[in-house]
């Protein structure tokens, strides 16, 4: 797996994680961007995300957040989970808008990263800032045959 492109590799590293995620399937997120370090993950907020309020349960936004972080940390097929993490909700979504949330890598030191997640609406606005430690732990995404 190591002669792939750094691209190609956090395309296979997408596609081994995307079968089995099944959270990801369960809240229709879709991973619409893939590069290494990087991820964008897309969905359309259901009456089942809502609060008591009609707004956008933080857990759901949050989830939306950790998904594209857990895509971008995985891109160098080294399996890498989260360590830790922080967001702040900045502004409310509803039922039918459709937020994005845009995963970057801030920094990677050995084994551990920092991911900053910028959570969008379809107008622009700012929903959510998620900031991600992740860590590497043993295996690789893309199974050898």
């Amino acid at each position: 797996m190591n002669d792939l492109s750094p691209q190609k590799m956090a395309e296979g590293t997408r596609d081994a994680m995307y079968e089995n995620d099944f959270k990801l399937h369960d809240m229709g997120i879709q991973i619409t961007e893939i590069a290494p370090g990087y991820a964008k993950a897309t969905m359309t907020v259901t009456k089942p995300m809502l609060n008591g309020h009609g707004m956008t349960h933080g857990g759901s936004t949050f989830s939306l957040a950790d998904t594209a972080f857990a895509y971008a940390c995985n891109t160098h097929n080294k399996v890498t989970v989260a360590s830790g993490c922080d967001i702040t909700f900045s502004a409310p979504s509803k039922e039918g808008d459709v937020l994005t949330a845009v995963a970057k890598e801030t920094i990677l030191m050995g084994r551990s990263g920092i991911y900053d997640v910028t959570v969008t609406r379809q107008d622009g606005q700012v929903v959510a800032l998620f900031r991600g430690r992740s860590r590497t732990i043993s295996g690789e995404v893309i199974k050898h045959d």
